[in-house]
């Protein structure tokens, strides 16, 4: 029988996630459904606090078991690392728990999934931890910047080198950190339903969070810092009067420009958040197409759109590396393609990605975004036609790359400058009016957006 623990929890997580191909996400919600879907909300909490803390710091954490277990920490075993980071976690950065609390509960999970001698290993080490945790340095970033600040903000090194290269290392470390902060809930108001003025009052007027202010680039969104209860429970939730979404992807839909009576296709639909998006500026008018290889996904969309009153969505399963339907060809006004990624530019939300992303898929990615991009753009009108890119990433490759890639590719389109199209979102765009959206310097994850136009 699986324990409602929520120390266990966070362990299970953990390790699952290590030998698993899946999302955190994904994990969260299995794990939950396994473990007693009444489980207290402090020990929910404190399970989520310890997942995201430990990947958040990760690899600070390992620098210092490595020092205090004088062994590769390649030579520990996986879970009892999980146990380990855990303890020193709980030591480290959640000042409310003794560590004497952190030792015992992480020593009773060593007894539980290893031996009573790997316990004895973990206690020793964690009571070394909590004797010697003030005297704890991160590496001299005078010997080499690079490495000392991968540890010392817990990043892969590669990731860091490949920042410090683009942004230099003042830059390089204002992002980690900000990476390393927990965001707010970004919510956006479905305007077919409510005014953003019109839901803060309502979230205010519920103390739904410590905080609660508007998006400043997004019209329609709403960040709750420190919400009070989950995004269920949230005035409004089942009247379906917001979607969650980060702000720097609602300037995707906006960007489209789409019109009331337009044919729409979103092209990489997923769960359906740019979908429903684009449904309420097209003020229900008209018809979206939200495509996507997977059917679990379009499935849980429909559901969406009927929970936000979106009326005009139909939903399409199609791989758009595959060969498309000759009817369909030519027949868009708009098309969003939101293509898969690296992910880099969300390890603020998802922090799972910095230790599952490789520098290796760079190029993959690259060119199934390429891919999506030129099959979608066959489906456009050949006249006015207007498709917008978007990744949640920063990279070169996935970004620029593939535009440039897709220009030379395609020479019936031209990219459009959206700093003079759309004046507000000015000190976004690029020098090719791009939007590049940097988590430090913007407050938001890290995105990219391109406009292309059929050319007159």
């Amino acid at each position: 029988m699986i324990s409602g623990d929520a120390r266990e929890l966070a362990f299970r997580i953990l390790s699952e996630l290590e030998t698993r191909r899946t999302t955190l996400d994904r994990l969260i919600d299995e794990e939950f459904e396994k473990i007693a879907p009444g489980m207290d909300r402090r020990d929910r909490a404190l399970a989520f606090a310890l997942v995201y803390g430990v990947l958040r710091w990760r690899a600070k954490l390992d620098w210092h078991i490595e020092g205090l277990a004088n062994r590769p920490l390649n030579k520990i075993r996986p879970d009892m690392r999980n146990i380990l980071r855990m303890g020193l976690f709980q030591m480290l950065f959640m000042s409310r728990i003794p560590d004497s609390a952190a030792v015992n509960t992480a020593v009773n999970l060593a007894k539980k999934y290893g031996s009573p001698k790997l316990a004895g290993f973990v206690n020793a080490l964690l009571r070394n931890a909590a004797r010697q945790k003030t005297a704890f340095a991160d590496p001299d970033p005078a010997r080499d910047p690079v490495p000392a600040l991968a540890v010392s903000q817990s990043f892969p090194e590669w990731i860091v080198r490949r920042w410090n290269n683009r942004l230099g290392l003042d830059e390089t470390r204002l992002l980690c950190r900000y990476n390393n902060q927990i965001p707010p809930l970004t919510l956006r108001a479905n305007t077919l339903r409510i005014s953003r003025e019109a839901l803060t009052e309502k979230m205010v007027f519920a103390d739904a969070a410590e905080t609660i202010c508007g998006t400043k680039y997004a019209p329609d969104g709403i960040c709750l810092w420190g919400p009070h209860v989950p995004v269920s429970e949230l005035p409004g939730f089942a009247e379906g009067y917001f979607q969650v979404q980060d702000e720097a992807p609602q300037l995707a839909a906006h960007v489209l420009d789409c019109r009331p009576g337009q044919d729409v296709l979103d092209a990489c639909a997923g769960l359906g958040g740019k979908t429903g998006h684009i449904a309420q500026l097209m003020e229900n008018r008209g018809r979206i197409l939200g495509m996507d290889s997977d059917m679990g996904k379009l499935r849980e969309l429909s559901l969406e759109m009927n929970r936000l009153g979106a009326d005009n969505v139909e939903t399409c399963p199609h791989d758009l590396r595959q060969p498309l339907d000759p009817e369909k060809l030519g027949t868009f006004d708009r098309i969003l393609v939101d293509a898969p990624c690296s992910g880099l530019g969300v390890i603020r939300r998802n922090p799972d990605i910095k230790w599952t992303a490789r520098q290796a898929d760079f190029q993959g990615h690259a060119r199934k975004q390429l891919q999506l991009l030129s099959h979608a753009a066959a489906l456009l009108k050949p006249s006015g036609g207007v498709m917008v890119y978007a990744v949640c990433s920063m990279e070169p490759e996935e970004t620029n790359g593939v535009v440039s890639a897709f220009l030379e590719k395609t020479a019936r389109f031209e990219l459009q400058d959206m700093g003079l199209l759309f004046p507000g979102l000015a000190d976004l765009a690029d020098d090719r009016g791009c939007l590049t959206l940097l988590p430090h310097r913007h407050a938001t994850d890290g995105f990219f957006i391109a406009r292309l136009r059929v050319c007159p």
